[in-house]
């Protein structure tokens, strides 16, 4: 690859460089004859300003060429300054600036759980852990409104009474973490959007636990804490129809590829140019710089 972005640079000087002499050779075609006059070789040289015309055209024209080249080069060698997104990734998501080579192989679908346990909410990306805990409230007779992606103010679902119209009866946070425990920093955030939206009961879902410290601060402020086990055991008390409900909209799609926080579009496969582990990228970039590190499967 290195040897390839060599050649594509010199041909790009070598286009610059031929342009520059076609029209150094053209304007002293072109103009010399106007300062040499009458004179013999005045007039030798005004024979030839048609060709000294089509000199400076096509050197002109060269070096347009050459220097959009050496720009798309620059562009293409460009980096990646991934930007720290915090809504609902699992800890150390951001990651360092880190060169982009061709994207590897697409990711396989991983063996699609068949019933629920743990394995399935290991398996799914962010958003369709949400979406399985909206289904959740659903199924428990609320109606539900959710916040995709972009900034969420602290609520990813807001549930509203059927009998109730306007004002919502409580509010939603869901976290997708592996391996970290949701401390009781995230549950007073979720308390002081409840207090700026004068709802009194929130929810806290989490494919994780909770601290003690978190444990605490939510009872106190009625909040409803939902880790990985009371979310099982809420499931298992559904129906089978619901629980195959819930399973398919939990499995939807390309359920292991993780959706951009930023774009609520899905991620692809990313890796660094100079080696080293994959990633996922928003397709958007530039414009969307956002990243998430690949889980090992």
């Amino acid at each position: 690859m290195g040897r390839r972005s060599r050649r594509g640079r010199s041909q790009s000087n070598r286009i610059v460089e031929t342009a520059v002499t076609l029209l150094v050779l053209g304007g002293a075609l072109t103009i010399a004859p106007v300062f040499l006059g009458a004179s013999l070789f005045g007039k030798v040289l005004a024979g030839a300003r048609p060709i000294g015309m089509v000199m400076l055209a096509i050197g002109a024209a060269g070096l347009w060429l050459g220097t959009r080249k050496k720009s798309t080069e620059e562009s293409v060698r460009s980096t990646v300054r991934p930007t720290r997104s915090e809504p609902n990734l699992a800890p150390g998501a951001e990651i360092i600036d880190l060169p982009l080579r061709a994207a590897p192989a697409p990711a396989a679908a991983p063996q699609a759980p068949t019933v629920w346990g743990r394995e399935v909410f290991e398996a799914i990306e962010w958003r369709r852990f949400e979406a399985v805990v909206e289904r959740l409230f659903a199924q428990a007779g609320f109606e539900t409104r959710s916040q995709s992606h972009g900034a969420d103010g602290g609520v990813d679902v807001w549930l509203h009474s059927r009998h109730k119209a306007g004002q919502p009866v409580s509010v939603v946070q869901c976290k997708h973490w592996q391996g970290k425990r949701v401390g009781v920093d995230k549950i007073r955030e979720l308390r002081g959007v409840m207090a700026a939206h004068d709802v009194q009961r929130g929810q806290f879902a989490t494919t994780s636990s909770f601290t003690p410290d978190a444990e605490s601060f939510a009872r106190e402020n009625c909040i409803n804490l939902l880790d990985v086990d009371r979310l099982l055991d809420l499931i298992g008390k559904r129906t089978p129809e619901q629980q195959r409900e819930l399973l398919a909209v939990a499995l939807e799609g390309e359920y292991w590829r993780p959706t951009c926080v930023n774009c609520g579009t899905k991620m692809i496969e990313r890796a660094p140019r100079s080696g080293g582990q994959a990633f996922w990228g928003c397709p958007g970039f530039p414009r969307c710089r956002t990243t998430m590190p690949m889980r090992v499967r």
